[in-house]
């Protein structure tokens, strides 16, 4: 299955009102806004948006609000992923009977199962769907890293395994997959930081939380690396390099939903265990913000 979802996709927040309450007519507004502003896609109910704190209906009417909110301007893909096999089997399931693009599969978490775990639980997920599926390794999360030869073993044996989101600065791992997948395999820097670097080495693009404020800037980061002005697209990573760090001083979501509070797109409500940027930590981002 050949599926290209984009070189810019944005893991999307997900807005709240002053009640923690999703605002789903605030979600629509900031996706309309992020297909226009260089995002091919978005992703609804990924670590970005919550998810460890959104109810599965809530999921479900992100979903649905996004979808009608891009309206064939860009793609709408789920973060369906979970610990527990048959929580995301049924995710996944629900996620294309609502008309999701594609899933968002992330390594099961705090339970750290084996290679061997991993491949079955991926395997489950794949036999249970037809949507093309996105796996995410992220380590930092998860506890546990997704080898290349996992990945690998995947992509071979399911063809709706169509990409990695990769967020771990491993690059030997990309090389590896890079030089023994088909390039319609596409590879994902997860950390906007990385970008660059994983471009060099094949990668596709980068699903993005800096895209929220610089979709364009990454898009033209991109094309122009892609096209060969190499000098104009490390430029570009340089000026926006700041503002990928800042955007990281604090748990994710909290600081970008700080600038986008700022910019006056969303509120910056998040929900708890997460917290609200302070005084002096806001300040320092809107600093950095205000400087590029």
């Amino acid at each position: 299955m050949r599926y290209d979802a984009g070189e810019v996709i944005t893991a999307m927040v997900t807005p709240f009102n002053e009640k923690r309450e999703v605002d789903y007519e605030k979600a629509e507004i900031l996706a309309y806004q992020l297909v226009n502003t260089g995002s091919d896609a978005v992703v609804v109910a990924g670590t970005t948006g919550e998810s460890p704190t959104l109810t599965f209906d809530e999921e479900i009417e992100l979903l649905s609000s996004v979808k009608r909110a891009v309206s064939g301007n860009g793609k709408v893909i789920m973060g369906a992923g979970s610990n527990c096999t048959k929580t995301a089997v049924m995710m996944s399931k629900r996620a294309e009977k609502e008309g999701a693009d594609a899933i968002l599969s992330v390594v099961p978490y705090y339970n750290k199962p084996s290679q061997s775990g991993l491949i079955e639980h991926f395997s489950e997920i794949a036999k249970s769907v037809d949507l093309p599926i996105i796996l995410y390794n992220i380590p930092s999360r998860t506890g546990i890293n997704m080898s290349a030869d996992t990945v690998k073993t995947l992509a071979r044996n399911f063809p709706n395994i169509v990409a990695l989101k990769q967020s771990s600065p491993d690059m030997d791992m990309i090389s590896e997959l890079r030089s023994s997948l088909p390039q319609d395999f596409a590879i994902y820097s997860g950390d906007d930081s990385l970008t660059l670097p994983m471009l060099s080495l094949g990668a596709h693009g980068v699903i993005s939380v800096a895209s929220h404020l610089f979709g364009k800037e990454i898009k033209s980061m991109i094309r122009n690396f892609k096209t060969g002005d190499v000098m104009t697209a490390k430029n570009m990573h340089l000026k926006l390099y700041p503002i990928f760090k800042k955007l990281f001083m604090a748990p994710n979501p909290v600081p970008v939903k700080a600038a986008l509070a700022y910019r006056e797109i969303i509120e910056d409500y998040v929900r708890q265990p997460l917290v609200e940027l302070t005084k002096s930590e806001r300040a320092e981002l809107i600093f950095t913000l205000d400087a590029i």
